[in-house]
C-alpha cells in the first residue's frame, strides 16, 4: 500500500542519491495547543505530518493556519488534515492504513476539567475509550501489515494524581478528582496494557500543566492574561475566578512537545513525568500577570463560587528527574517568562479588539 500524498519517493535520478524518505507522524488533536506546537516541531525535524480533525460547522484550525499549505502544492504541503474522530474506530483504522505513520501521537481529548463534570459521559468516551480505540487500531494495523516499528504516544495529565501529595513522579499513586482525570487514568493503563500484552511501542507522557499564548481562553491561565489585556486597554473591568489557592506546576507547551518526541526516540518504551518542578498558586499567576502591566489584581478580581470544582485538586508539583536523566530534557521557559509571554500577546489582541470596538464593528462585552 502506498502512502497517501507521500512526499519524496527516495528514488535517484541522474546518478544522484536522493534523501531518505520522510518520517510520517499522525497526530490526533492537531488543532489544539499541543498539536500546533508538536506539528511545528516535527516539520522542523523533516517529518511529514498528518492530523485528524473533527467535522465542525466552524473552522477550528486557527492554531495551525500559519503552517497550512494547500495539499495541491504537494511538494510544499508536508502537513495534511483528515476528518476522523476518536469516537469512530473505523475512521481511525482507515487513516492508519492509508497514511502508514511511523509515529502516532494521541493528543485529542475533552481536556477541560470543569467541563468534564458537566459532560462526564462524553469525556470518558473520548478521553478513555477513544484512546483504547486508537490503540486497538494501531495494534490491528500492525497485525495486518507487519509494520511493527510504529511508535505510539499517549498524552497523560498531572490531574491523574489528584489529591496525592506532591512531588509526584512516575511511581506516585493516582487519585483522580474529576471525570477528566479518571478518564486519563484509564487511557494511561490501556496504554501500559497494550505495551505489555502486545509488545506495542507505547509511551505515556504524564505532562503537568503547560500553557502558552495558544492556550484556550476558558483555561484559567489564558482567562487571566486575556482579561489583563482587555482591562489594560479599557474593554473590561472585572475578572471572575474561583479558587485562587490551587497550586500548579506550570510550564511552556512549546518545551513540552519536545519531550513527547524524545520519548518515542528511545530504545525501549516507558512512561515519563514532564514538569518544571516548581509550583505556583493562581494568586501568584495573578500577581505576575497584572503586575507586569502595572495593575493590582485585587482591584479587578471577583471570586465566583460557580468556578469552584466539586472536588478540588490542591497542589500539583512534578518530579521530572527521570525525563531529565533518560531523555536529556529540561524546560527552557520559566514561570514569569511564560506569564509575560502570554500577557504580551493578549495585550496586542486587546488593542486590535479595541480598534474594532471604537469603530463600532463589535461591542465591548464583559468577559467572565
Amino acid at each position: 500500500m502506498e502512502k497517501a500524498n507521500a512526499v519524496g519517493s527516495g528514488s535517484a535520478t541522474n546518478g544522484e542519491v536522493s534523501p531518505p524518505p520522510r518520517k510520517v507522524a499522525l497526530i490526533t488533536g492537531i488543532t489544539g495547543q499541543d498539536g500546533s506546537y508538536l506539528t511545528e516541531f516535527l516539520l522542523n525535524k523533516g517529518y511529514e505530518v498528518h492530523g485528524l480533525i473533527r467535522r465542525s460547522s466552524n473552522f477550528n484550525t486557527q492554531r495551525i493556519d500559519h503552517i497550512y499549505v494547500d495539499p495541491h502544492n504537494a511538494h510544499k504541503a508536508h502537513m495534511k488534515l483528515h476528518y476522523a474522530d476518536l469516537s469512530d474506530a473505523s475512521s481511525l483504522r482507515r487513516w492508519l492504513d492509508t497514511i502508514l505513520p511511523d509515529e502516532v501521537y494521541n493528543l485529542a481529548a475533552q481536556s477541560h476539567v470543569a467541563v468534564s463534570f458537566e459532560i462526564p459521559d462524553y469525556t470518558a468516551d473520548v478521553v478513555a475509550t477513544g484512546a483504547l480505540r486508537l490503540l486497538e487500531a494501531v495494534r490491528s494495523h500492525i497485525a495486518a501489515s507487519g509494520r511493527s516499528h510504529i511508535r505510539y504516544y499517549q498524552a497523560g495529565s498531572s490531574e491523574m494524581f489528584g489529591s496525592t501529595p506532591p512531588p509526584q513522579s512516575e511511581t506516585t499513586p493516582f487519585h483522580p478528582r474529576s471525570p477528566y482525570a479518571a478518564s486519563k487514568c484509564a487511557a494511561h493503563w490501556y496504554t501500559v496494557n497494550y505495551r505489555e500484552a502486545y509488545g506495542l511501542y507505547a509511551c505515556n507522557g504524564i505532562l503537568f500543566n503547560h500553557e502558552s499564548p495558544r492556550r484556550g481562553e476558558n483555561f484559567v491561565t489564558r482567562k487571566i492574561t486575556r482579561a489583563v489585556g482587555r482591562i489594560k486597554v479599557g474593554l473590561q473591568n472585572k475578572l471572575f475566578l474561583g479558587n485562587l489557592q490551587a497550586s500548579r506546576d506550570w510550564g511552556f507547551a512549546g518545551d513540552y512537545v519536545e519531550a513527547m518526541w524524545l520519548m518515542l526516540q528511545q530504545e525501549k518504551p516507558d512512561d515519563y513525568v514532564v514538569a518544571t518542578e516548581e509550583s505556583h498558586t493562581v494568586e501568584e499567576f495573578l500577581e505576575v500577570a497584572f503586575g507586569y502591566v502595572g495593575l493590582n489584581w485585587r482591584d479587578h478580581v471577583v471570586i465566583d463560587k460557580r468556578y469552584f470544582r466539586p472536588s478540588e485538586v490542591d497542589n500539583l508539583k512534578g518530579d521530572a528527574s527521570k525525563a531529565k536523566k533518560v531523555l536529556g530534557w529540561k524546560p527552557r521557559v520559566g514561570f514569569e517568562q511564560l506569564v509575560k509571554m502570554m500577557v504580551d500577546q493578549d495585550i496586542e489582541m486587546a488593542k486590535k479588539e479595541k480598534v474594532l470596538v471604537d469603530a463600532g464593528y463589535i461591542d465591548a462585552q464583559q468577559q467572565p
